[in-house]
């Protein structure tokens, strides 16, 4: 929901009196400008990451071609280095266990690429390498060792690279980051293979790295110079009247209204105590509440286009393949293939619509008093009843006794009750043969905490938000299709209707396992 418009403080309306129009302008637009230069050191952010990406596909690169030289014959080594490296834009060398060049893809084929001299270059790229050197200054960026490409000339000893010995001493691959004279970064990696103690050593030419981040900065430069000149001459003509704010909302609100701009930003004015602010802020609330929605259900919309496309395509492919077979077994498995489809298609249907449905109901609905562990009852009878039929589940479900506080809360009861079969089917899923589901109370003064505990496999850290998201399911395979993945986001929803949270933990006692917790106001706090 989008914040609420804040009502005018008094400390706002001493900024009014204190400071002119025209300052106040200034400020906003000077202080824009100074978010667009913070924009230009993170452009170190941005070459950082493309090097370490860069890291990781050298790693990965050296280690697989070192692999197919261990397993090709040593005859077809030269032939090998040539072709991939000409492939790949790779400089390949391979050195013998003492440390003696053995094979060059430079030397036994063409060229991949090459370095420019800075000397052959314009001021142009003088001053970009000036610019580069004064960004790694001010962000304190790590010094990089020069490439030498006349070193390459010299006897080609492995001395001269000392990942050659890292990767040999750590038995795997070794990246390491360099700078050509013209600023280009080389990143070598190197590889031990064989029997033998040799050693593979790969060079790229980044130079589209360098390349990439100096014609984002250059256009993030250019982008400043204009903006520094048009903030200072719509200040200036903002400062002398106050046509131009309504004429801004009005353009605003427009283009809002038309969806022709998706970013439109509706200014709120908070300098401003008067009519005009109070609209401003009015304005900006709707456009992104009316965004927030618009993004919600697209993104919704998009969620369930794409879980739908694979049991209808695999509906019709078991419809299509049916037309063309004879056999009876094998129409009676395509007739059920499709069976499961269309079961799994009523579910995904029956759990969307639900899901739609309940911030609307539950805005609307009237809370009664709910007993949590009388629900819980009623709910594990059930499904011990079914474990008990279904001799495939051998599980056990079982609720802790009830606290000596009370566990009443204010809600619905029929939603709360979903939330609570939700959790419980999510547990079963993930349980094994044997194993005991168990719901449990406990008093937190004025909030009663329900948990839900299993013997799965738990949840990873990481993954502790994302069970809560629509449509993320992660089963065995024996459990794939029978589940849509909106369980835990109904009852995340649900419970946040009724001003509580759903969240997920480890298992206190040390066991495997996952403790679905449920927190909700208590209807008698301390009681």
């Amino acid at each position: 929901m989008a914040a609420q418009p804040l009502p005018d403080a008094p400390d706002r309306l001493f900024w009014t009196r204190r400071f002119s129009l025209t300052t106040r302008i200034l400020a906003v637009n000077v202080l824009i400008v100074g978010l667009v230069l913070g924009g230009l050191f993170f452009l170190d952010t941005y070459r950082k990451q493309l090097i370490a990406e860069r890291f990781k596909l050298a790693r990965s690169e050296v280690e697989i071609i070192a692999n197919a030289l261990a397993e090709a014959p040593s005859s077809e080594h030269a032939a090998l280095l040539a072709r991939i490296g000409s492939e790949q834009q790779l400089r390949l060398r391979t050195f013998d266990a003492r440390g003696m060049l053995q094979t060059d893809s430079f030397v036994v084929g063409e060229p991949a690429f090459h370095f420019i001299d800075p000397e052959t270059e314009t001021w142009v790229q003088d001053f970009a390498r000036w610019m580069d050197r004064s960004v790694d200054f001010l962000v304190g960026a790590p010094p990089v060792p020069p490439y030498v490409p006349a070193n390459d000339d010299s006897p080609a000893r492995k001395a001269q690279w000392p990942e050659v010995f890292v990767a040999e001493q750590a038995g795997q691959g070794t990246v390491m980051l360099r700078y050509a004279p013209d600023r280009t970064p080389v990143i070598t990696a190197a590889a031990p293979y064989g029997a033998q103690g040799e050693t593979l050593l790969t060079m790229r030419n980044a130079g589209d790295i360098t390349q990439s981040v100096r014609s984002a900065r250059q256009t993030l430069l250019i982008l400043l110079a204009l903006g520094i000149l048009f903030s200072i001459q719509l200040s200036l003509f903002l400062a002398r009247t106050i046509v131009q704010p309504l004429k801004l909302l009005s353009r605003a609100a427009t283009r809002v209204r038309l969806g022709r701009d998706r970013e439109v930003v509706v200014p709120r004015l908070p300098e401003r105590g008067d009519e005009i602010g109070t609209l401003a802020r009015a304005l900006s609330d709707m456009t992104a509440a009316l965004r927030e929605r618009i993004d919600a259900g697209e993104a919704f919309a998009a969620d369930v286009s794409h879980e739908l496309k694979n049991p209808l395509a695999s509906l019709r492919t078991a419809l299509d393949t049916m037309e063309s077979v004879d056999d009876p077994d094998l129409r009676e498995q395509l007739l059920d293939i499709a069976k499961a489809d269309v079961r799994r298609l009523d579910r995904l249907i029956t759990e969307i619509a639900e899901i739609t449905r309940v911030d609307a109901e539950l805005s609307r609905a009237t809370f009664t008093p709910v007993d949590l562990f009388a629900l819980a009852q009623g709910v594990i009878g059930g499904r011990t009843m079914a474990a008990r039929i279904g001799e495939e589940l051998d599980l056990t479900f079982a609720v802790d006794s009830a606290p000596s506080s009370a566990t009443m809360v204010l809600g619905d009861a029929a939603r709360l009750e979903r939330v609570l079969e939700n959790l419980v089917d999510n547990a079963a899923g993930f349980s094994p043969h044997g194993g005991r589901i168990v719901v449990a109370f406990h008093d937190l003064g004025e909030y009663v905490e329900m948990t839900v505990t299993d013997d799965g496999p738990g949840i990873p850290e990481q993954e502790r938000e994302a069970v809560f998201e629509r449509f993320h399911s992660v089963r065995p395979e024996a459990a794939f299709g029978s589940h849509s993945g909106l369980g835990l986001a109904i009852a995340r929803s649900i419970i946040a209707a009724h001003d509580g949270t759903l969240t997920v933990r480890d298992r206190t006692d040390g066991k495997p396992g996952a403790v679905m917790v449920v927190t909700l106001p208590s209807l008698e706090p301390g009681a």
